[in-house]
Protein backbone atom coordinates (compact mmCIF):
# COMPACT_ATOMS: atom_id res chain seq x y z
CA UNK A 1 0.00 0.00 0.00
CA UNK A 2 2.79 2.48 0.89
CA UNK A 3 4.29 1.65 -2.79
CA UNK A 4 0.72 2.62 -3.73
CA UNK A 5 0.20 6.00 -1.81
CA UNK A 6 3.64 6.79 -3.73
CA UNK A 7 2.55 6.40 -7.30
CA UNK A 8 -0.19 9.45 -6.51
CA UNK A 9 1.12 12.34 -7.94
CA UNK A 10 1.79 16.01 -5.89
CA UNK A 11 -1.12 18.71 -6.17
CA UNK A 12 1.88 20.75 -7.82
CA UNK A 13 2.16 18.02 -10.50
CA UNK A 14 -1.52 17.75 -11.45
CA UNK A 15 -1.22 21.54 -11.91
CA UNK A 16 1.92 21.75 -14.19
CA UNK A 17 0.28 18.63 -16.36
CA UNK A 18 -1.48 19.52 -19.85
CA UNK A 19 -4.65 19.22 -18.21
CA UNK A 20 -4.08 20.87 -15.04
CA UNK A 21 -3.05 24.27 -16.77
CA UNK A 22 -6.24 24.28 -18.61
CA UNK A 23 -8.11 23.93 -15.54
CA UNK A 24 -6.06 26.96 -14.21
CA UNK A 25 -6.89 28.96 -17.22
CA UNK A 26 -10.03 28.23 -16.97
CA UNK A 27 -11.45 28.51 -13.84
CA UNK A 28 -8.43 30.10 -11.31
CA UNK A 29 -5.65 28.62 -9.69
CA UNK A 30 -7.54 28.36 -6.60
CA UNK A 31 -10.46 26.47 -7.84
CA UNK A 32 -8.32 24.19 -10.14
CA UNK A 33 -6.20 23.34 -6.44
CA UNK A 34 -9.69 22.94 -4.56
CA UNK A 35 -10.88 19.97 -6.81
CA UNK A 36 -7.68 18.93 -8.03
CA UNK A 37 -7.29 17.91 -4.04
CA UNK A 38 -10.87 16.46 -3.80
CA UNK A 39 -9.93 14.13 -7.07
CA UNK A 40 -6.33 13.27 -4.96
CA UNK A 41 -8.63 12.49 -1.96
CA UNK A 42 -10.19 9.78 -3.84
CA UNK A 43 -7.27 8.41 -5.61
CA UNK A 44 -5.77 7.84 -2.13
CA UNK A 45 -9.17 5.57 -1.46
CA UNK A 46 -8.28 3.85 -4.57
CA UNK A 47 -4.93 2.64 -3.56
CA UNK A 48 -6.60 1.42 -0.09
CA UNK A 49 -8.77 -0.61 -1.93
CA UNK A 50 -6.01 -1.59 -4.26
CA UNK A 51 -7.52 -0.34 -7.41
CA UNK A 52 -5.42 1.02 -10.55
CA UNK A 53 -4.71 4.71 -10.05
CA UNK A 54 -4.49 7.74 -12.17
CA UNK A 55 -1.89 9.84 -13.50
CA UNK A 56 -1.38 13.46 -13.25
CA UNK A 57 -2.60 14.03 -16.53
CA UNK A 58 -5.64 12.13 -16.20
CA UNK A 59 -6.46 13.23 -12.52
CA UNK A 60 -6.18 16.90 -13.76
CA UNK A 61 -8.55 15.77 -16.86
CA UNK A 62 -11.04 14.26 -13.98
CA UNK A 63 -10.76 17.46 -12.09
CA UNK A 64 -11.63 19.51 -14.83
CA UNK A 65 -14.36 17.45 -16.33
CA UNK A 66 -16.16 18.10 -13.14
CA UNK A 67 -14.90 21.41 -12.54
CA UNK A 68 -17.07 21.92 -16.20
CA UNK A 69 -19.68 20.33 -15.10
CA UNK A 70 -20.35 22.07 -11.86
CA UNK A 71 -19.79 25.74 -13.59
CA UNK A 72 -22.84 25.49 -15.82
CA UNK A 73 -26.31 26.41 -14.80
CA UNK A 74 -28.61 24.91 -12.43
CA UNK A 75 -30.61 25.04 -15.48
CA UNK A 76 -29.34 22.98 -17.20
CA UNK A 77 -30.19 21.16 -20.95
CA UNK A 78 -31.31 17.79 -20.57
CA UNK A 79 -31.88 14.57 -22.69
CA UNK A 80 -35.29 13.52 -21.62
CA UNK A 81 -35.28 9.88 -22.04
CA UNK A 82 -37.86 9.40 -19.59
CA UNK A 83 -40.92 8.60 -22.06
CA UNK A 84 -42.31 11.49 -21.29
CA UNK A 85 -43.32 14.05 -23.46
CA UNK A 86 -44.52 16.72 -21.67
CA UNK A 87 -42.47 16.07 -18.25
CA UNK A 88 -43.72 19.14 -15.58
CA UNK A 89 -39.85 18.31 -13.98
CA UNK A 90 -38.18 18.81 -17.40
CA UNK A 91 -39.93 22.47 -18.72
CA UNK A 92 -42.47 20.39 -20.37
CA UNK A 93 -42.66 21.71 -24.24
CA UNK A 94 -40.08 22.10 -26.26
CA UNK A 95 -40.13 25.41 -28.38
CA UNK A 96 -40.67 25.71 -32.37
CA UNK A 97 -37.71 27.31 -33.67
CA UNK A 98 -39.63 30.02 -34.94
CA UNK A 99 -40.63 30.95 -31.31
CA UNK A 100 -36.93 30.85 -29.80
CA UNK A 101 -35.92 33.37 -32.73
CA UNK A 102 -38.93 35.66 -31.95
CA UNK A 103 -38.16 35.48 -28.14
CA UNK A 104 -34.44 35.93 -28.85
CA UNK A 105 -35.62 39.35 -31.07
CA UNK A 106 -37.76 40.20 -28.63
CA UNK A 107 -34.68 40.38 -25.69
CA UNK A 108 -32.90 41.73 -28.19
CA UNK A 109 -34.31 44.93 -28.61
CA UNK A 110 -36.66 47.55 -27.40
CA UNK A 111 -40.35 46.22 -28.28
CA UNK A 112 -43.77 47.94 -28.87
CA UNK A 113 -44.88 45.92 -25.79
CA UNK A 114 -47.45 48.17 -25.01
CA UNK A 115 -47.34 51.01 -27.88
CA UNK A 116 -49.55 51.56 -30.05
CA UNK A 117 -47.29 52.17 -33.51
CA UNK A 118 -50.36 53.16 -35.06
CA UNK A 119 -51.38 56.48 -32.59
CA UNK A 120 -48.12 56.77 -30.51
CA UNK A 121 -50.45 56.11 -27.67
CA UNK A 122 -50.40 53.11 -24.33
CA UNK A 123 -51.29 49.89 -25.84
CA UNK A 124 -52.20 46.95 -24.63
CA UNK A 125 -49.91 43.81 -24.18
CA UNK A 126 -52.86 41.51 -24.77
CA UNK A 127 -53.27 43.19 -28.66
CA UNK A 128 -50.23 40.74 -30.29
CA UNK A 129 -52.32 38.04 -29.37
CA UNK A 130 -55.91 38.46 -29.24
CA UNK A 131 -57.12 38.48 -33.17
CA UNK A 132 -54.74 35.86 -33.84
CA UNK A 133 -56.20 33.84 -30.76
CA UNK A 134 -59.97 34.43 -31.81
CA UNK A 135 -59.41 33.42 -35.25
CA UNK A 136 -57.47 29.78 -33.94
CA UNK A 137 -60.73 28.86 -31.41
CA UNK A 138 -63.78 30.72 -32.95
CA UNK A 139 -64.35 32.69 -29.67
CA UNK A 140 -65.13 36.93 -29.06
CA UNK A 141 -62.82 38.05 -27.14
CA UNK A 142 -59.39 36.56 -25.26
CA UNK A 143 -57.13 37.33 -22.97
CA UNK A 144 -53.90 35.67 -20.96
CA UNK A 145 -52.02 34.98 -17.93
CA UNK A 146 -48.58 33.18 -16.85
CA UNK A 147 -50.37 29.67 -16.98
CA UNK A 148 -53.56 27.88 -16.93
CA UNK A 149 -53.87 27.84 -12.92
CA UNK A 150 -53.50 31.32 -13.12
CA UNK A 151 -56.59 31.63 -15.37
CA UNK A 152 -59.06 29.58 -13.41
CA UNK A 153 -57.90 31.53 -10.62
CA UNK A 154 -58.47 34.97 -11.95
CA UNK A 155 -61.68 33.67 -13.74
CA UNK A 156 -63.29 32.49 -10.78
CA UNK A 157 -62.59 35.67 -8.62
CA UNK A 158 -63.76 38.03 -11.27
CA UNK A 159 -66.92 35.71 -11.71
CA UNK A 160 -67.25 34.34 -8.37
CA UNK A 161 -65.16 36.38 -5.86
CA UNK A 162 -67.73 38.01 -3.60
CA UNK A 163 -68.87 34.31 -2.10
CA UNK A 164 -70.84 33.20 -5.56
CA UNK A 165 -71.37 29.93 -5.93
CA UNK A 166 -69.52 28.17 -8.30
CA UNK A 167 -71.19 24.62 -9.07
CA UNK A 168 -68.73 21.42 -9.93
CA UNK A 169 -69.74 17.49 -10.15
CA UNK A 170 -68.00 15.79 -7.68
CA UNK A 171 -65.94 13.56 -9.85
CA UNK A 172 -64.15 17.11 -11.30
CA UNK A 173 -62.43 18.21 -7.99
CA UNK A 174 -59.21 17.72 -9.56
CA UNK A 175 -55.56 17.76 -7.74
CA UNK A 176 -52.72 17.93 -10.24
CA UNK A 177 -48.91 18.33 -9.29
CA UNK A 178 -47.47 20.78 -6.94
CA UNK A 179 -50.36 20.05 -4.54
CA UNK A 180 -52.73 22.34 -6.54
CA UNK A 181 -56.64 21.33 -5.95
CA UNK A 182 -59.56 22.86 -7.33
CA UNK A 183 -61.59 23.23 -4.36
CA UNK A 184 -58.23 24.92 -2.41
CA UNK A 185 -58.03 27.21 -5.59
CA UNK A 186 -61.64 28.16 -5.31
CA UNK A 187 -61.64 29.03 -1.76
CA UNK A 188 -58.36 31.36 -2.49
CA UNK A 189 -60.52 32.95 -5.51
CA UNK A 190 -63.57 33.72 -3.06
CA UNK A 191 -65.91 31.41 -4.94
CA UNK A 192 -67.87 28.93 -3.04
CA UNK A 193 -68.04 25.55 -3.64
CA UNK A 194 -71.31 23.77 -4.85
CA UNK A 195 -70.64 20.15 -5.26
CA UNK A 196 -73.13 18.20 -6.73
CA UNK A 197 -73.07 14.99 -8.20
CA UNK A 198 -70.68 11.63 -6.89
CA UNK A 199 -67.10 10.50 -7.67
CA UNK A 200 -68.61 8.79 -10.71
CA UNK A 201 -72.10 9.99 -11.85
CA UNK A 202 -73.55 12.98 -12.12
CA UNK A 203 -76.90 14.02 -14.07
CA UNK A 204 -78.42 17.36 -15.04
CA UNK A 205 -80.64 16.82 -12.13
CA UNK A 206 -78.20 17.60 -10.17
CA UNK A 207 -76.77 20.97 -11.45
CA UNK A 208 -80.65 21.87 -11.84
CA UNK A 209 -80.92 21.26 -8.12
CA UNK A 210 -78.15 23.54 -7.20
CA UNK A 211 -79.17 26.63 -9.56
CA UNK A 212 -82.41 26.43 -8.23
CA UNK A 213 -80.99 27.34 -4.22
CA UNK A 214 -80.10 30.55 -5.97
CA UNK A 215 -77.01 32.76 -5.48
CA UNK A 216 -75.28 30.99 -8.08
CA UNK A 217 -72.53 32.72 -10.13
CA UNK A 218 -71.55 30.35 -12.40
CA UNK A 219 -71.11 26.72 -13.58
CA UNK A 220 -67.85 25.20 -13.73
CA UNK A 221 -66.96 22.29 -15.90
CA UNK A 222 -63.18 21.01 -15.63
CA UNK A 223 -61.36 18.46 -17.87
CA UNK A 224 -60.04 15.69 -15.68
CA UNK A 225 -56.83 16.29 -17.19
CA UNK A 226 -54.47 14.10 -15.31
CA UNK A 227 -57.32 10.94 -15.13
CA UNK A 228 -60.38 9.29 -16.16
CA UNK A 229 -63.17 7.36 -14.39
CA UNK A 230 -64.18 4.38 -16.28
CA UNK A 231 -67.05 2.04 -16.02
CA UNK A 232 -70.54 3.02 -14.33
CA UNK A 233 -70.21 6.53 -14.94
CA UNK A 234 -72.27 9.50 -15.78
CA UNK A 235 -71.47 13.01 -16.92
CA UNK A 236 -73.02 16.14 -18.41
CA UNK A 237 -71.78 17.48 -22.13
CA UNK A 238 -70.72 20.98 -22.26
CA UNK A 239 -74.09 21.83 -24.28
CA UNK A 240 -76.22 20.27 -22.21
CA UNK A 241 -74.56 22.50 -19.22
CA UNK A 242 -74.49 25.80 -21.51
CA UNK A 243 -78.39 25.31 -21.61
CA UNK A 244 -78.46 25.07 -18.23
CA UNK A 245 -76.04 27.74 -17.86
CA UNK A 246 -78.24 30.11 -20.17
CA UNK A 247 -81.44 29.24 -18.81
CA UNK A 248 -80.04 30.27 -15.05
CA UNK A 249 -78.75 33.21 -16.37
CA UNK A 250 -75.23 32.38 -15.37
CA UNK A 251 -71.92 31.88 -17.33
CA UNK A 252 -70.93 28.40 -18.22
CA UNK A 253 -66.43 27.69 -17.61
CA UNK A 254 -64.89 25.52 -19.16
CA UNK A 255 -61.52 24.46 -17.51
CA UNK A 256 -59.52 22.17 -20.69
CA UNK A 257 -56.29 22.10 -18.66
CA UNK A 258 -54.32 20.83 -21.99
CA UNK A 259 -56.30 22.58 -24.41
CA UNK A 260 -55.63 21.83 -28.34
CA UNK A 261 -56.08 24.04 -31.11
CA UNK A 262 -55.75 20.72 -33.60
CA UNK A 263 -57.91 17.41 -33.95
CA UNK A 264 -55.01 15.02 -32.40
CA UNK A 265 -56.31 11.74 -33.89
CA UNK A 266 -54.85 13.07 -37.58
CA UNK A 267 -51.37 12.00 -36.06
CA UNK A 268 -52.60 8.78 -34.61
CA UNK A 269 -53.64 10.48 -31.34
CA UNK A 270 -56.78 9.77 -29.30
CA UNK A 271 -58.89 12.70 -29.47
CA UNK A 272 -59.20 15.61 -27.62
CA UNK A 273 -61.87 18.31 -27.41
CA UNK A 274 -60.43 21.29 -29.00
CA UNK A 275 -60.63 24.80 -27.62
CA UNK A 276 -62.65 25.86 -30.91
CA UNK A 277 -65.37 23.04 -29.85
CA UNK A 278 -65.51 24.08 -26.43
CA UNK A 279 -66.59 27.31 -27.36
CA UNK A 280 -69.29 26.04 -30.05
CA UNK A 281 -70.76 23.96 -27.69
CA UNK A 282 -71.65 26.87 -25.77
CA UNK A 283 -69.31 28.00 -23.20
CA UNK A 284 -68.97 31.17 -22.06
CA UNK A 285 -65.61 31.29 -21.01
CA UNK A 286 -63.05 28.61 -21.73
CA UNK A 287 -59.50 28.02 -20.23
CA UNK A 288 -56.45 25.93 -21.07
CA UNK A 289 -52.68 26.05 -21.15
CA UNK A 290 -49.65 27.15 -23.65
CA UNK A 291 -47.57 25.02 -22.68
CA UNK A 292 -48.76 21.58 -22.80
CA UNK A 293 -50.58 20.18 -25.99
CA UNK A 294 -50.61 23.72 -27.79
CA UNK A 295 -46.39 23.39 -27.82
CA UNK A 296 -45.41 27.27 -26.64
CA UNK A 297 -44.20 28.97 -23.83
CA UNK A 298 -46.34 28.55 -20.05
CA UNK A 299 -49.02 30.63 -20.38
CA UNK A 300 -52.77 30.41 -19.86
CA UNK A 301 -55.00 31.59 -22.39
CA UNK A 302 -59.09 32.52 -21.32
CA UNK A 303 -61.36 32.89 -24.62
CA UNK A 304 -64.75 33.56 -24.42
CA UNK A 305 -67.44 36.43 -24.39
CA UNK A 306 -66.22 39.89 -24.64
CA UNK A 307 -68.08 41.25 -21.75
CA UNK A 308 -66.60 38.34 -19.57
CA UNK A 309 -63.20 39.14 -20.62
CA UNK A 310 -63.38 42.66 -20.29
CA UNK A 311 -64.42 42.04 -16.16
CA UNK A 312 -61.79 39.96 -16.37
CA UNK A 313 -58.82 42.44 -17.76
CA UNK A 314 -60.11 45.11 -15.22
CA UNK A 315 -59.44 42.82 -12.01
CA UNK A 316 -56.63 43.87 -9.92
CA UNK A 317 -55.51 40.15 -10.02
CA UNK A 318 -54.37 41.00 -13.88
CA UNK A 319 -51.26 42.40 -13.50
CA UNK A 320 -49.85 40.51 -11.23
CA UNK A 321 -50.58 37.48 -13.90
CA UNK A 322 -49.38 38.96 -16.78
CA UNK A 323 -47.01 37.33 -19.09
CA UNK A 324 -43.64 39.03 -20.30
CA UNK A 325 -42.73 39.87 -23.99
CA UNK A 326 -40.27 37.21 -24.40
CA UNK A 327 -43.20 35.05 -23.80
CA UNK A 328 -45.41 37.07 -25.78
CA UNK A 329 -43.29 36.95 -28.60
CA UNK A 330 -42.90 33.13 -28.68
CA UNK A 331 -46.82 32.32 -28.17
CA UNK A 332 -47.62 34.65 -31.35
CA UNK A 333 -44.98 32.32 -33.17
CA UNK A 334 -46.25 29.13 -32.07
CA UNK A 335 -49.94 30.35 -32.52
CA UNK A 336 -48.65 31.36 -36.19
CA UNK A 337 -47.48 27.88 -37.09
CA UNK A 338 -51.45 26.40 -36.61
CA UNK A 339 -52.33 28.59 -39.76
CA UNK A 340 -50.64 25.47 -41.53
CA UNK A 341 -51.73 22.34 -40.57
CA UNK A 342 -50.38 20.39 -42.85
CA UNK A 343 -46.50 21.18 -42.02
CA UNK A 344 -47.29 21.89 -38.09
CA UNK A 345 -45.78 18.08 -37.28
CA UNK A 346 -42.85 19.34 -38.57
CA UNK A 347 -42.55 22.74 -37.40
CA UNK A 348 -43.76 22.21 -33.14
CA UNK A 349 -41.68 19.72 -31.76
CA UNK A 350 -44.36 18.51 -29.49
CA UNK A 351 -46.24 17.22 -32.22
CA UNK A 352 -43.37 15.60 -34.17
CA UNK A 353 -42.44 13.66 -31.00
CA UNK A 354 -46.02 12.58 -30.30
CA UNK A 355 -46.45 11.72 -34.10
CA UNK A 356 -42.93 9.52 -34.15
CA UNK A 357 -43.33 5.91 -35.09
CA UNK A 358 -41.77 3.24 -33.41
CA UNK A 359 -40.25 2.24 -36.31
CA UNK A 360 -38.35 5.09 -36.74
CA UNK A 361 -37.38 4.83 -32.63
CA UNK A 362 -36.37 1.68 -33.07
CA UNK A 363 -34.08 2.48 -36.19
CA UNK A 364 -32.24 5.06 -33.84
CA UNK A 365 -31.61 2.44 -31.13
CA UNK A 366 -30.04 0.13 -33.28
CA UNK A 367 -27.97 2.59 -34.73
CA UNK A 368 -27.02 3.58 -31.10
CA UNK A 369 -26.89 0.33 -29.19
CA UNK A 370 -22.71 -0.09 -29.75
CA UNK A 371 -22.00 3.12 -28.91
CA UNK A 372 -23.93 2.98 -25.67
CA UNK A 373 -22.90 -0.51 -24.79
CA UNK A 374 -19.19 0.49 -24.91
CA UNK A 375 -19.95 3.49 -23.10
CA UNK A 376 -21.55 1.69 -19.74
CA UNK A 377 -18.48 -0.88 -19.89
CA UNK A 378 -18.57 -4.46 -19.32
CA UNK A 379 -20.52 -4.15 -15.82
CA UNK A 380 -23.98 -3.58 -17.40
CA UNK A 381 -25.54 -5.44 -20.41
CA UNK A 382 -27.76 -3.17 -22.93
CA UNK A 383 -30.89 -4.50 -25.41
CA UNK A 384 -33.61 -2.75 -27.31
CA UNK A 385 -36.79 -3.07 -25.87
CA UNK A 386 -40.32 -2.55 -26.72
CA UNK A 387 -42.23 0.34 -24.32
CA UNK A 388 -44.57 2.78 -24.22
CA UNK A 389 -43.82 6.70 -24.10
CA UNK A 390 -46.61 9.05 -22.43
CA UNK A 391 -48.04 11.89 -23.70
CA UNK A 392 -47.52 13.85 -19.71
CA UNK A 393 -48.52 16.91 -17.93
CA UNK A 394 -52.06 15.20 -17.55
CA UNK A 395 -52.90 14.73 -21.08
CA UNK A 396 -54.57 11.73 -22.01
CA UNK A 397 -53.20 9.50 -18.93
CA UNK A 398 -53.84 6.35 -19.54
CA UNK A 399 -53.19 6.59 -23.49
CA UNK A 400 -49.55 5.50 -23.68
CA UNK A 401 -47.63 5.72 -27.59
CA UNK A 402 -45.06 2.48 -28.50
CA UNK A 403 -42.05 3.23 -28.45
CA UNK A 404 -38.44 1.98 -27.93
CA UNK A 405 -35.60 2.03 -24.82
CA UNK A 406 -33.03 0.70 -24.58
CA UNK A 407 -32.83 -1.03 -21.25
CA UNK A 408 -29.30 -1.27 -19.16
CA UNK A 409 -29.25 -4.01 -16.33
CA UNK A 410 -26.27 -4.49 -14.02
CA UNK A 411 -24.67 -8.04 -15.04
CA UNK A 412 -24.52 -8.48 -11.32
CA UNK A 413 -28.58 -7.63 -10.48
CA UNK A 414 -27.76 -5.21 -8.27
CA UNK A 415 -29.89 -2.13 -7.91
CA UNK A 416 -27.13 -0.34 -6.41
CA UNK A 417 -25.33 -0.47 -9.39
CA UNK A 418 -27.94 0.44 -11.73
CA UNK A 419 -28.49 3.76 -8.84
CA UNK A 420 -24.49 4.61 -9.39
CA UNK A 421 -25.08 4.34 -13.43
CA UNK A 422 -28.24 6.79 -13.44
CA UNK A 423 -26.02 9.19 -10.96
CA UNK A 424 -23.75 9.14 -13.57
CA UNK A 425 -25.59 9.51 -16.59
CA UNK A 426 -27.18 12.69 -14.40
CA UNK A 427 -23.86 14.05 -13.92
CA UNK A 428 -22.73 14.22 -17.51
CA UNK A 429 -22.48 17.31 -19.05
CA UNK A 430 -25.83 17.14 -20.88
CA UNK A 431 -27.13 15.59 -17.92
CA UNK A 432 -29.23 11.98 -19.35
CA UNK A 433 -32.61 11.38 -17.56
CA UNK A 434 -34.38 8.26 -17.74
CA UNK A 435 -36.48 5.94 -15.53
CA UNK A 436 -35.55 2.44 -13.56
CA UNK A 437 -38.19 -0.01 -13.80
CA UNK A 438 -38.06 -3.94 -14.02
CA UNK A 439 -34.42 -4.00 -12.50
CA UNK A 440 -33.19 -1.66 -15.75
CA UNK A 441 -32.73 1.24 -16.01
CA UNK A 442 -34.81 2.22 -19.23
CA UNK A 443 -33.48 5.14 -22.12
CA UNK A 444 -36.71 5.57 -23.62
CA UNK A 445 -35.58 7.52 -27.26
CA UNK A 446 -38.67 9.09 -28.60
CA UNK A 447 -37.54 11.95 -27.27
CA UNK A 448 -34.06 11.86 -28.49
CA UNK A 449 -33.42 13.67 -32.11
CA UNK A 450 -29.88 14.69 -32.41
CA UNK A 451 -28.09 10.46 -31.68
CA UNK A 452 -24.78 12.35 -32.65
CA UNK A 453 -24.73 14.86 -29.73
CA UNK A 454 -25.87 11.92 -27.27
CA UNK A 455 -22.81 9.65 -28.36
CA UNK A 456 -20.67 12.60 -27.73
CA UNK A 457 -21.83 13.51 -24.69
CA UNK A 458 -21.96 9.90 -22.94
CA UNK A 459 -17.67 10.00 -23.26
CA UNK A 460 -16.91 11.31 -20.28
CA UNK A 461 -19.07 8.17 -18.48
CA UNK A 462 -16.76 6.38 -17.69
CA UNK A 463 -14.32 8.93 -15.48
CA UNK A 464 -18.47 9.38 -13.71
CA UNK A 465 -18.82 5.76 -13.41
CA UNK A 466 -15.44 5.01 -11.53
Amino acid sequence: MNESFRAIPSVDAVLKSPAGQAAIDRFGRTEATARIRLVLDAERQSAREGRALRDAQAIAALALWQLEAASGSSLRPVFNLTGTVLHTNLGRALLAEAAIEAATEAMRDATALEFDLATGKRGERDDHLRDLVCELTGAEDATLVNNNAAAVLIVLNTLAGNGGGAVVSRGELIEIGGAFRMPDIMARAGARLVEVGTTNRTHEKDYRAALDTGDIALILKVHTSNYRIEGFTKEVDAPSLAALARAAKVPLVNDLGSGTLVDLARWGLRREPTVREAVAEGADIVTFSGDKLLGGPQAGFIVGRRHLIAAINRNPMKRALRVDKLRLAALEATLKLYRDPDRLAERLPTLRLLARSQAEIAGMATAILPDVRAAVGPFYTVEIVDCGSQIGSGALPLDTLASSALAIRAVDGSGSALDRLAAALRALPVPVIGRIADGALLLDLRCLEDAPRFIANLRGLADGLA
